[in-house]
């Protein structure tokens, strides 16, 4: 006992270290495993490793030698491979509580209106995709559309996605600080990530790719099946009814609950 104690003492940082170093790779593997430098990234360090070892089994010094200093080069790489989803690990980060010093009452309202809006949307069968600007700035996607500064509304809101308008195929973007549309008819970043739904479509896209590249809430409305989804940190949840749709907003817009969807992409789209 006596000895498995000394060996215990002497060795329980080295578990430990074994432990933090499994959690990292294995968390970095759950959040980049669907992304389009996946198979890219498993690639290169595969090869890396490969080489490594080979140069190290037969004493390939100057192989080991190039490598120290192409791990730098793979460094670079990895960064620029995958940019979006680093830009969007760093805005959650970043993301403050937008909604802490309003009221619950005024949260109620503003996911009232949200609901009613969309729900009509739906009911009419009208395509829609809807923005919510939270801590991170869109104006860079406002510049692609038409900007505007108005109070949210549901004739306003109809008016745009009605489909004999310019600005309907585009997206709205919806500041949650003060409740008004800042744009319309934007064109919003395309989520480029493999899916196993093939009948996902543009706009929910479109959706995913926005919350990728900001901590935005994104809503889709369905102009085939009149489905509302929600899309948030670039994760889709599908076929939302209008009391799981409440809730969903209420505890993403409050901060309950912050981009830890692992729901599967489901369902159809145009």
């Amino acid at each position: 006992m006596e000895a498995v104690g000394l060996y215990i003492s002497q060795h329980w940082k080295h578990a430990l270290e074994i432990v933090i170093l499994w959690a990292i790779i294995y968390s970095t593997y759950k959040y980049f495993r669907a992304t389009r430098g996946a198979r890219i990234f498993t690639a290169l360090v595969g090869m890396y490793i490969g080489m490594t070892l080979l140069s190290e089994w037969l004493d390939l010094t100057v192989i080991g030698w190039l490598l120290k200093y192409v791990s730098v080069f793979l460094a670079i790489a990895l960064v620029i491979i995958f940019q979006p989803e680093l830009r969007r690990a760093l805005a959650e980060l970043g993301s403050h509580r937008i909604f802490s010093s309003l009221t619950e009452e005024v949260r109620v309202r503003f996911v009232d209106d949200l609901i009613e809006m969309v729900e009509t949307l739906s009911g009419r069968r009208t395509g829609a995709l809807i923005a919510l600007e939270r801590g991170i700035d869109l104006k860079q996607y406002l510049e692609t559309g038409t900007e505007m500064d108005c109070v949210m509304s549901l004739e306003l809101v109809n008016t745009i996605f009605y489909s004999g308008t310019t600005l309907h195929d585009g997206g709205m973007v919806i500041r949650v600080a003060d409740e008004r549309i800042s744009g319309a008819g934007c064109v919003f970043p395309l989520n480029q990530r493999e899916l196993g739904d093939q009948s996902i479509g543009l706009r929910h896209r479109a959706a995913m790719g926005i919350t990728e590249e900001s901590d935005a809430i994104a809503l889709v409305v369905s102009e085939e099946t009149g489905a509302i989804s929600i899309a948030v940190g670039g994760k889709l949840e599908r076929d939302l009814g209008e009391e799981e749709l409440k809730v969903r907003l209420k505890e993403l817009l409050s901060n309950q609950e912050h981009n830890d969807e692992e729901s599967e992409e489901e369902g159809h789209d145009d």
